[in-house]
């Protein structure tokens, strides 16, 4: 059996920088402006911090999905540890045998590696069994028992997760590029910290207002948010929710998902908003630059903004769609405090929830002029939320002047 017996970090909530943060707390790392443990919420700044994209996604064979990015997805685990002069130590191998060799070795040496694993092939997870759909996310491994046949994890739960060892072994081979890939990671370089969070505030602020680097400008930044409205709004538009998510299951389809996306996918509510002004809490000391403490009191209000939004999406007065919201939040809460232990009430809540999509066929709870009127409503709060978010970067800007 090799596993960590003093392993006692699960404080970290996202993918990435959730995994990140478990790994630096364990190793005792401290950040030179705190004297504490590098906080998510500076990992997140630092990777590249808040955003707005905008996606919808069409695939034979399930439901339509809508989803909204709140934070930088490109490359920010090695954006992160690159700008934070950290080096990564990386093992990958083709060989199912040779990948639980570096796992246990890494792990006898004393250290938590942090592997790639496929979410979709984890139980604790509790997704669905689609054989197309597939998502190689970091989790910490501090233990690996070969006799028994398990492996012990910490991943965005705040209490300890256990997988048998072929179900990671098949979660950690699902994808070609990544399979069977570990990696351990040195400290961070403290002369490089500030110029760590200046280069992830200008991220934040190009994202918002610049060509991204990859996809269609209507995806990203404050023209996501207009091309958003447009597509609720606009009927004929190619993309309009009119065409995609028409009254039904897929427009229940399309409500949910962007309410998921922005409470839940990425460990944080209210879109991160939140998190991202405690990032520039931190930077008003640490870059002596007051002035982001204003930025970060509207991306806090942004917060707020997006809560609103979220009650626009399944409002209290549709029973359904209450019902719904609330057993998301039920589910996420079970995940959260009770982890794989909670897969059998997790299951009955995926249960409930395809009750309700089933139901939203036959028995959709709007008329045609009320399903209108809600996707205008919905509009109204995300032309707020585009107000204070460009007051916001606005004010980043000014501060980093």
């Amino acid at each position: 059996m090799s596993e960590l017996k003093n392993y006692a970090e699960f404080m970290g909530r996202h993918w990435e920088t959730g995994a990140l943060r478990n790994f630096l707390g364990y190793r005792g790392f401290k950040a030179p402006h705190t004297g504490k443990p590098y906080s998510e919420a500076l990992l997140m700044g630092v990777s590249g911090g808040a955003v707005m994209g905008y996606f919808t996604f069409v695939y034979e064979g399930i439901d339509p999905m809508c989803r909204i990015l709140t934070r930088n997805t490109f490359n920010p685990v090695d954006t992160t540890l690159s700008r934070l002069g950290v080096v990564q130590d990386v093992y990958q191998t083709a060989s199912a045998e040779k990948g639980l060799k570096n796992l246990v070795d890494i792990l006898e040496s004393g250290e938590p590696p942090i592997v790639l694993a496929d979410a979709y092939s984890l139980p604790y997870n509790v997704y669905p069994d689609h054989e197309t759909m597939w998502m190689m996310m970091p989790v910490v491994v501090y233990g690996v028992d070969q006799e028994a046949g398990t492996v012990s994890i910490a991943d965005r739960s705040t209490v300890p997760l256990k997988v048998s060892l072929e179900q990671f072994q098949k979660a950690r081979g699902r994808v070609k590029k990544d399979r069977f890939k570990l990696f351990t990671i040195s400290p961070p370089n403290p002369d490089k910290l500030v110029s760590a969070v200046q280069a992830g505030i200008w991220d934040c602020i190009n994202l918002y207002t610049e060509k991204p680097p990859k996809g269609s400008r209507n995806n990203f930044g404050f023209q996501a948010y207009r091309f958003w409205i447009e597509q609720l709004t606009k009927p004929r538009a190619r993309l309009s929710w009119a065409r995609v998510y028409p009254p039904g299951r897929e427009m229940f389809a399309g409500l949910t998902g962007v309410y998921h996306s922005v409470h839940f996918f990425d460990g944080f509510d209210r879109a991160e908003r939140p998190l991202y002004a405690d990032f520039l809490e931190e930077c008003v000391a640490l870059l002596d630059r007051p002035g982001l403490q204003e930025a970060a009191d509207r991306f806090r209000e942004a917060g707020d903004a997006w809560a609103e939004l979220g009650l626009a999406l399944l409002p209290d007065a549709v029973a359904p769609f209450k019902k719904a919201r609330d057993l998301m939040h039920r589910r996420h809460e079970l995940f959260l405090m009770q982890g794989g232990a909670a897969r059998e009430e997790i299951l009955a809540i995926e249960a409930r929830q395809e009750e309700i999509r089933r139901s939203m066929e036959t028995d959709f709870p709007l008329t045609e002029s009320e399903s209108v009127a809600l996707l205008e409503n919905v509009a109204g709060h995300v032309e707020k939320v585009l107000a204070i978010e460009e007051a916001a970067v606005g004010l980043l800007n000014e501060g980093m002047q």
